[in-house]
């Protein structure tokens, strides 16, 4: 080992003008540079990218951004009453043709009226993500946040040892498949076997979103929550 080392820096010295024992700890450190993670931008006024990505749900849109939004958490807001603790989601219901809006992480997902086609209203929506991330105008004040915009699977000091498996199912299993989909599935209420939860974003008015209940969700909670028999959407 040690005799094909000093061949190779044998080697090096005759190619390369400079000292090789110089070289290499700085190649090194440009490799492992290199191999770094690249992390999302999170803080300054930088170039944003947005880029779109279709959901299961033909009425909305999945509008990604090169920048965190709102990191470990999500919030919904229905309708233009309830945007009130988010300045994005105020300005996006400008457009006329949006219902409903679901900002987390790194996206946020737009519903449509019915009579829109998402190919006449992408660019102007993209653009508008762009411009306003760029000028760094705050997407959601916390302290405006209402009990109705809480995370419903965060575990209480009050929930009882069947209630905390739940949330803790939803929050490692459900949630990061059903944000992939540009949607949010919250826990409501449990009450003797059955579980109510709330779907939001794309998962709301979902056609295949009862399937993603019954079939999905519900057959994984009976199999490791015993107490549970039965999984319902709460009415909007």
């Amino acid at each position: 080992m040690q005799g094909k080392l000093k061949s190779k820096r044998s080697v090096i010295r005759r190619i390369l003008p400079f000292n090789p024992e110089l070289f290499e700890p700085l190649a090194f450190k440009l490799i492992k540079f290199a191999l770094q993670p690249v992390d999302m931008i999170k803080t300054g006024n930088p170039v944003i990218s947005i880029y779109t990505e279709m959901t299961p749900n033909p009425e909305t849109m999945k509008f990604v951004a090169n920048k965190l939004l709102y990191p470990g958490k999500s919030i919904d807001f229905p309708d233009v009453e309830s945007a009130k603790p988010s300045p994005l989601a105020i300005e996006l219901f400008g457009f006329p043709f949006i219902k409903s809006i679901f900002i987390a992480s790194n996206f946020v997902t737009l519903t449509k009226t019915s009579d829109t086609d998402w190919a006449d209203v992408i660019p102007s929506v993209r653009q508008f993500l762009k411009d306003y991330l760029e000028d760094g105008k705050p997407v959601v004040n916390e302290e405006e946040i209402t009990v109705a915009h809480t995370d419903g699977n965060a575990i209480g000091a009050d929930d009882d040892d069947v209630v905390k498996r739940i949330k803790e199912l939803l929050e490692s299993y459900v949630k990061p498949a059903v944000e992939m989909d540009g949607g949010a599935i919250q826990f409501r209420s449990y009450n003797e076997g059955v579980v109510n939860l709330m779907l939001q974003g794309s998962c709301s008015g979902c056609p295949s979103s009862m399937i993603t209940l019954k079939a999905g969700i519900e057959g994984m909670m009976k199999r490791m929550i015993p107490e549970v028999r039965e999984v319902v959407a709460e009415a909007e």
